[in-house]
This record gives C-alpha cells, sequence and structure tokens, in this order.
C-alpha cells in the first residue's frame, strides 16, 4: 500500500454507514448509522483502517491526514460552537478505537482531551462547576498517561488512593475542587517522572498523540494474542473515532449508562442495563460505583428514559438483532454514544432469532444464520446450579463444557467396575491414552493435571460429550496411591467426591449441585417442544434445527461402535453410522482372544481364534444393525497395530523376569513376550496396521466381513434393512484395495449363497495417506465410497504425532501463531484440505457417482462442516453428541452463513 493523491482517510460520521466496517470500524460505521438516522449522536468523524494500515506499514502516518483532520475538526467546531481546547469556552472531544471485529480491551477510550492548565478554567466557568472541571482534567491525564505514554496505572491509582486517605474517605464524589486539583498537581508530577517530560499542554498535540495510540495499540501483546484466538486477521487495522464529548458527569441531572433491547442472558423482552448519576462512561464499565437498574431511570428522568425506550426499539427494528447501546445523559439531553448488535449468551442467541422471526424483523433461513453450532453445543452439557457448600481445590483448562460429579478413581478398570456398581465417577489421570476410552465412557467426566485442549482426554471428551478439565498442573496425582494432592495440602482419595466444571476449569472437593440440559433431553425425547411447559429455549432449538434439516444439503451421520451409541446418535438425528470403529469390538475379554490369534503357530490355530472371535463380532453388528435399521452403517475393518491388544513390552519384561527369578515362568508367558518383542514397533502409527494387517494376518479381514455379512443376513431374514458398507482402512495403492476387496466379495457371495439372501454391502475405503489423496483418481474405480480419516491426514501431512507433540509444543505453536487453531481441533484448509480437494476432484473424475463422507473427528466441528460443504463431500460423521451440532452447521454452510472463526 502506499498511494497518496486525492485518497480519503477520515470520514464524517454523517458520510457513512453500518455497512462500511471494513473501513471505518464497527464502532464508526454504528455511529454513522445512528447519525443517518437522525439519533442524537455528538458530532465527530472516523480515522479509517486504511490509515492505520498506512502508519503500521511506513511508520508514519499519511502525509494528508494531518490537513484531513483539521478539515473534520473545523466542522465539528463549528457544529458545536466551540474550538477544541479553548480557554474561554472549550471544545473537548474523545479519542476511541474501533476494528471491524470487536476486540474488547484492546485499548482504554482516551476523555476530555483538549484540556490543559488554561482551558480547565473556562470550563469551570462555562460548567459553572469547578469541580466538575477538575475532575474532567485529572480523568485525562490518567487515561492519556496509562493510555497513550504507556504509564503503570497503578501509580494514578495510589495516587488518587493517597489523596482519598488524607481526607479519610473510600469515595471520589467526596473530594472536593480543591482535592481534585492536588490530584492533578500529583498526576502531572507523575507523567514528569515516568516520561521525563511535561504533560501535552496543546489540545491539537493531545489529540494527535491519542491517535497515534490508538494505531500502535493494535499491535500491542495483548491484541495480538485476542487476534489469533479468535483469528482475526492482523492485517485488518483499526479505525479511530473522534467525538465531541457530552458529559454525564455535571450533576444528578447527569448520569451514563449501558443498555440491551432485551435480556441477553435469556433473551427475555424488556428493560435491560445499568445507569449511574453523576458519572461518565469508564465509571459503568469499571465498575467504581454501584449503578441502579435501567428501569429507575424512569423516577429518575422521564422524558430522557422515554426518549431512550423510543430510540431502543427504533434501533432494533433497523438493525433486526438485539442491539447493545452506550449513552450518557447531560443536563436531562439523551447522548447516543454507541450501538452494536449485542453479545449473548448461547440460550439467548436461540430465543431471540425465533422472536425476530415471529415479529415479522428475519425469516427462518436468517434465524438459522444467527446462530451456530459452538452455542448449540454449550447449551447440550449438563450445568452447575448455585448452592452446596463445596471447597474449590484448584482451577485447571475448561477443556469440554460441562458439569460433572463423582467419586474419585484413578484407573479406567476401577472406572468401569464402580460404574457397574451404580456408582457416579470422576476419571482422575496425569493423562489419558486409548487405553483409557473405557474409563472415560464410564465416568461422568475426566479430570488430568497434564495436557491442554487438544490432548486425548480434551477430544475424546468433547467426542463424547463428557466434561473435561486438563491441565490441573497444581495438582499431583498418584496413581499408584490412588490420590491427588491440592496446592493446599489437601488430599484426595479414591471414593472421595468431586465436581468438575468444564466450562471455567473449576475443580471442587464435594458435591455441587448439578442439572441436565433441557436441550439434551429434548433430543433424547423427553421434552416434547410442543408441550405447554416446554421452555423457550427448547422451542427455539427445536424450530431451528428442523428448519436446518429442511435447507441444508449435507447429510449427517454418526461414529458410532455400541448398540447405545447408535441408538442415541439415531435420536440426535443422524441417519447412519458414517465410521463403526471395530477395534473396540476387540477389547476387555477378547483381548485373550486376540492373545491367542497373535501366538497362533500354525493355520489351525489362527483359524481356531478366528472362529472364537466371529460370532462375537456378528453380535455386536447384529445390534448395530437393528439400532440403524433402514439407514447406512459403514463399518471400518481393524485399523490399529495388532500390539495395541498385548501387554506394554516394559511391563512384560520386568514381568517375565521376576517370574523367572522365582522359578515360576510359565510356557504362555514367555510366547506371549517373545510376540510382543517380535511386533514391538518404534512407530506403529507407520507400522503393520489398517489394510496392511488384513494383507499379513490370513484370514482377519474376512472373518470380520463374514461377520458382517451373517449380521447383515440374519436382519434381512427377520424383516430388517440392514444397509452395511464395508471400510478399508490405510490404503495407500489401489493394489491393497483391489486384494481386499477381491476376498471381501469372495465372503459376501458365499453368506449370500448360504443363506438365499442378497446381501448387499458398498465396499470403499478410507482416504487417511497422503498418497491415497493424490492417486484417488487410480483408486476410485475399485472403491464404491470414500470418507475421508481427516485425524490420520493430518497426523501423516504434518508429519506428528498428535499423542506426542500436543503437549511438547502446540503451545507455543499456538502463541506464536503458527497455529490460529489446533489442526486437530479445526481442518488445516492448506494443506489437509488441500489433499482432501485433490482427492474429491480426482475420485468424482474417475467415478461420478463415488460417494464422499468425512469421518474424521473434524466431521463435528462446526468451521469444518463449512470446509466439506464447499468442496462437495455428501455427507460428514461424528460422535452422537456433536450430530445436532453438524446438522446447524450444514445449514448455516448451505445459506452462506458465516462460519465459526470467520
Amino acid at each position: 500500500m502506499g498511494g497518496t493523491g486525492a485518497r480519503t482517510w477520515v470520514y464524517d460520521f454523517s458520510e457513512g454507514s453500518k455497512d462500511q466496517r471494513d473501513l471505518l470500524g464497527g464502532k464508526g460505521a454504528n455511529l454513522a448509522e445512528m447519525t443517518n438516522l437522525g439519533l442524537p449522536v455528538p458530532p465527530g468523524f472516523t480515522i479509517t483502517t486504511d490509515a492505520c494500515r498506512y502508519y503500521l506499514e511506513h511508520g508514519s502516518t499519511p502525509p494528508e491526514l494531518a490537513d484531513q483532520v483539521t478539515e473534520h475538526l473545523r466542522t465539528l467546531e463549528q457544529a458545536m460552537g466551540k474550538t477544541l481546547g479553548d480557554a474561554d469556552d472549550p471544545l473537548l472531544v474523545s479519542v476511541r478505537s474501533g476494528a471491524a471485529a470487536s476486540m474488547p480491551g484492546m485499548m482504554e477510550t482516551v476523555l476530555n482531551v483538549g484540556l490543559n492548565d488554561d482551558s480547565v478554567q473556562g470550563l469551570a466557568r462555562q460548567s459553572g462547576s469547578e469541580r466538575f472541571a477538575w475532575d474532567s482534567y485529572r480523568r485525562l491525564i490518567q487515561m492519556f498517561g496509562k493510555t497513550v505514554l504507556g504509564i503503570d496505572g497503578e501509580l494514578f491509582e495510589h495516587a488518587l488512593d493517597e489523596v482519598k486517605a488524607e481526607q479519610g474517605t473510600e469515595l471520589d464524589l467526596d473530594l472536593d475542587a480543591g482535592h481534585l486539583a492536588d490530584v492533578v498537581r500529583r498526576f502531572k508530577a507523575i507523567v514528569a517522572e515516568q516520561c521525563g517530560r511535561d504533560f501535552p499542554m496543546d489540545p491539537r498535540e493531545q489529540m494527535d498523540m491519542a491517535i497515534n495510540a490508538v494505531f500502535d495499540s493494535w499491535n500491542s501483546d495483548r491484541a495480538v494474542i485476542y487476534r489469533r484466538r479468535e483469528r482475526i486477521p492482523s492485517d485488518a487495522g483499526t479505525a479511530v473515532n473522534v467525538c465531541a464529548m457530552v458529559f454525564g458527569n455535571l450533576g444528578e441531572d447527569s448520569g451514563t449508562g449501558v443498555a440491551f433491547t432485551r435480556d441477553p442472558g435469556s433473551g427475555a423482552q424488556g428493560v435491560y442495563g445499568d445507569y449511574l448519576q453523576n458519572a461518565q462512561g469508564e465509571d459503568v464499565v469499571a465498575g467504581i460505583r454501584n449503578t441502579v437498574p435501567l428501569a429507575d431511570l424512569e423516577a429518575i428522568d422521564r422524558s430522557a428514559y422515554e426518549e431512550l425506550m423510543q430510540t431502543m426499539s427504533r434501533l432494533e427494528s433497523h438493525y433486526r438483532d438485539l442491539c447493545d447501546i452506550e449513552f450518557t445523559i447531560e443536563r436531562n439531553k439523551l447522548w447516543m454514544l454507541q450501538t452494536r448488535v449485542g453479545k449473548r449468551t448461547a440460550g439467548a442467541a436461540f430465543v431471540i432469532a425465533t422472536q425476530l422471526v415471529d415479529e415479522g424483523l428475519i425469516d427462518m433461513d436468517e434465524a438459522v444464520r444467527r446462530v451456530t453450532g459452538d452455542q448449540l453445543a454449550q447449551l447440550m452439557f449438563p450445568r452447575f446450579v448455585s448452592g452446596g457448600d463445596a471447597q474449590q481445590l484448584t482451577q485447571g483448562m475448561n477443556a469440554s463444557p460441562g458439569a460433572a460429579v463423582g467419586k474419585a478413581v484413578f484407573s479406567s478398570e476401577e472406572a468401569v467396575a464402580w460404574e457397574k456398581r451404580g456408582e457416579a465417577v470422576v476419571l482422575v489421570r496425569r493423562e489419558t491414552n486409548p487405553d483409557d476410552l473405557s474409563g472415560m465412557i464410564a465416568a461422568q467426566g475426566v479430570l488430568t493435571s497434564r495436557g491442554g485442549k487438544t490432548s486425548h482426554a480434551a477430544v475424546v471428551a468433547r467426542g463424547m460429550g463428557k466434561t473435561c478439565v486438563c491441565g490441573a498442573e497444581e495438582l499431583q496425582v498418584d496413581t499408584k496411591n490412588r490420590q491427588f494432592t491440592a496446592p493446599d495440602g489437601t488430599v484426595v482419595r479414591e471414593g472421595d467426591v468431586i465436581s468438575i466444571d468444564g466450562s471455567t476449569g473449576k475443580v471442587w472437593l464435594g458435591e455441587v449441585p448439578v442439572e441436565p440440559s433441557s436441550v439434551v433431553r429434548y433430543f433424547e425425547g423427553e421434552l416434547d417442544p410442543d408441550a405447554e411447559d416446554a421452555d423457550d429455549l427448547v422451542r427455539s432449538v427445536h424450530r431451528i434445527l428442523a428448519h436446518a434439516d429442511e435447507v441444508r444439503r449435507l447429510g449427517v451421520r454418526t461414529n458410532a461402535d455400541t448398540p447405545e451409541d447408535s441408538a442415541r446418535a439415531r435420536r440426535f438425528g443422524a441417519e447412519g453410522i458414517g465410521l463403526c470403529r471395530t477395534e473396540h469390538m476387540f477389547l476387555g475379554d477378547r483381548r485373550q482372544l486376540v492373545e491367542k490369534l497373535i501366538l497362533a503357530e500354525g493355520d489351525d490355530e489362527r483359524q481356531a481364534a478366528l472362529d472364537a472371535l466371529e460370532p462375537l463380532q456378528k453380535q455386536d453388528f447384529l445390534e448395530i444393525f437393528e439400532a440403524m435399521d433402514g439407514l447406512p452403517v459403514t463399518v471400518r475393518l481393524l485399523d490399529p497395530p495388532l500390539h495395541e491388544f498385548l501387554p506394554d513390552l516394559t511391563e512384560l519384561s520386568v514381568r517375565v523376569a521376576v517370574a523367572e527369578a522365582k522359578g515360576h515362568a510359565d510356557e504362555g508367558t514367555l510366547r506371549l513376550l517373545t510376540a510382543v518383542r517380535r511386533l514391538h514397533e518404534s512407530n506403529p502409527m507407520l507400522g503393520l496396521r489398517g489394510v496392511r494387517l488384513g494383507l499379513v494376518v490370513p484370514g482377519l479381514f474376512a472373518m470380520q466381513v463374514r461377520a458382517i455379512a451373517e449380521a447383515a443376513s440374519e436382519c434381512r431374514e427377520a424383516g430388517g434393512d440392514p444397509r452395511p458398507e464395508i471400510m478399508i482402512p490405510l490404503v495407500g495403492a489401489v493394489q491393497e484395495l483391489e486384494a481386499i476387496r477381491e476376498e471381501s466379495e469372495q465372503v459376501l457371495a458365499d453368506v449370500c449363497e448360504s443363506h438365499g439372501v442378497d446381501v448387499r454391502a458398498l465396499i470403499g475405503t478410507m482416504i487417511e495417506v497422503p498418497r491415497a489423496a493424490l492417486t484417488a483418481d487410480e483408486i476410485a474405480p475399485s472403491a464404491e465410497f470414500f470418507s475421508f480419516g481427516t485425524n490420520d491426514l493430518t497426523q501423516m501431512t504434518w508429519g506428528f504425532s498428535r499423542d506426542d507433540v500436543e503437549a511438547a509444543f502446540f503451545h507455543a505453536y499456538l502463541d506464536k501463531g503458527i497455529f490460529g487453531v489446533s489442526p486437530f481441533e479445526s481442518l488445516d484448509r492448506e494443506g489437509v484440505g488441500r489433499l482432501v480437494e485433490i482427492a474429491v476432484e480426482g475420485g468424482r473424475r474417475a467415478r461420478p457417482e463415488l460417494k464422499l463422507g468425512v469421518c474424521g473427528e473434524h466431521g463435528g466441528d462446526p468451521d469444518s462442516v463449512h470446509f466439506f460443504h464447499a468442496v462437495g463431500l455428501d455427507y460428514v460423521s461424528c460422535s452422537p453428541f456433536r450430530v445436532p451440532v453438524a446438522r446447524l452447521e450444514a445449514a448455516r454452510a448451505a445459506l452462506g452463513g458465516e462460519r465459526a472463526g470467520s
């Protein structure tokens, strides 16, 4: 950038509109909109985000900016009949930042710019209040010193507290003009001491320095961190708003407040907000004094109150949404200082959207756009309610929202055993791994002392709808002795009741009362949205989801491995199973059969082990097909390496060594150790697994396909409508797929012949190896569907193992901005997404009718769903609890709603 010429860098409030957010920032665009609506906005002007970008690139303001500011300042002075900083009747202005995207707390406002040792006297004469004038002056020096000069704000607070202490008071209002003049003297001394220069007396210099400080604040540490977290572009820049001051601190007939056009907490209609007499806006936000409810303004100043109510109604109708308003009353006259579409809770978002439909302000398409999958997810977790006498122990990371109460247990085995006895438990670990899955399923929630929001515990818990607090580093977790120690020395032993809040990260000893989510009860079929006693939230969620299902193009399936999960997902709106992992069917008691398979020394022994596993597998599939009757069920053949079903090498080696030393070593254990050593891999993720396993272990995949076919035949014979799809994992070359496909087709034909029932089963593959994506045109002729396994595709594309690297360096990558968000949480569009695009293009070119889906964790991520819609997939698949979220986001993608994080 850098062009000059006739470029416009400054716009009067009357020259813009709400549609110019990118140029004028959110605050400036909305001030312009209110001005053009004829609302009482103090005159002012906006310096554009273009000027900020120029400043950041060149280290100086554009050459024409000073003249354009002068021109607009002159117009402002004429409108107000005053001159900036005039000694007799000064015009004072505020200088505020205002980026296109809301960035709370990026830079504080500077009020009362234009005051100096001379103009403070003129302000006192014109206002008739010396106290007001000196209070305004001390506020300017305090704000200017902290925000523009970078002085530690505590220094000013201490000086103010000293004066109040000397006067024997704790309230600013008790200080008179003389006391405040003393505060100003002390504040100016702080500026001179800290900056080596006096506080600037030239009003224009004050304004120019404040403008540049706003530009500089764009790259402050907190602004950079906030932008990374919210994924706001670093080159967007901020606008600057210069506005004539109006004063709410001129006495009891003045004041300032914030208002909402309806309750941002619940969505209920009414008068919501706070008002503070004889105060400036910063006092309300800072909470220095107690405000009164906005409704009390009617008794304080009826005329201003009625005008405010009319203005609020007009703004809500104009913006067609909940509006958040800042206003000031100066000697009984109402002034509008800001409006914006207000932030709201997840519940209020749904309720307000349907209210606005009923009021005729928006249609149902817009209602779907107005809410997000993230908001819906928040509504699905249980909540703690106030009450109880639990003791807070620590606070970790709020990894998966919700509320969980249960007895602390320190192993997955204990979690399962206690849950079977009817006990509610919370699984406490240093960190979790895939072996903890059964314990996580059994537990109400998961607490770990290690790991972050992208750790195994967090990712799995979110997918399962389990509450999770991770990275509670202050806890000393001792799994051996089944206890943990809190930072205050409190020891929590197995069986002690604890409460964890996945929304805040807080951990308590004892029971905090909890209530189930009404939204989940609705999805489970326990609440009828049409019933008289249904609450507004359930009704709103029902209406919006019903419309979402009508407009979305993407299908939504679920990842489910049990009949229970399958049935729940169906209640939650799933249209089939996109991923049924068979490895979960080999755990528990069946692990011994897998050991026999691995230890088999000949074909007969191997076949005997397979024969023992087959009926168990068949029963699993039979129950799942019944739960998903009439809907597709994609079964992934065994994917992880065999050693995952075996004991840990080190642990087994120690066991054998101890047994040998005692003379108790048995042949079976020694054979097992030999097998474990033989199968041990340095990097199992890249070793013998998936299709490779099916090619190396004769009969393994054939056994699984036969179990699928037999289960489907029985279902069909019983009048059911099973729709199995067989998915071959980890294919990298078409030859691998062809070999397993040929074997599978033969098994299917044999079962069809023996039962006399036509068992149709699609055969496809998982695209999770980069080479498969790149050679999709070769693979597609041998596959009836592709399902993108984005978890492994992400690992292999980036070249790192999620379980190993998340704790090691992800936090550093997020801090440095290398990641805006973990690529395991939201799809890496530029890398992994490009491979998906290549595979879609190549696959459909070779086989136009190819069915395309995704079954990785990203299938339920709101942001990623928009990508999958855009590249033309047929469906996404995700864990049962994320099915409603995917349904909503698929509709928002179809309607062109903003994706999460945009």
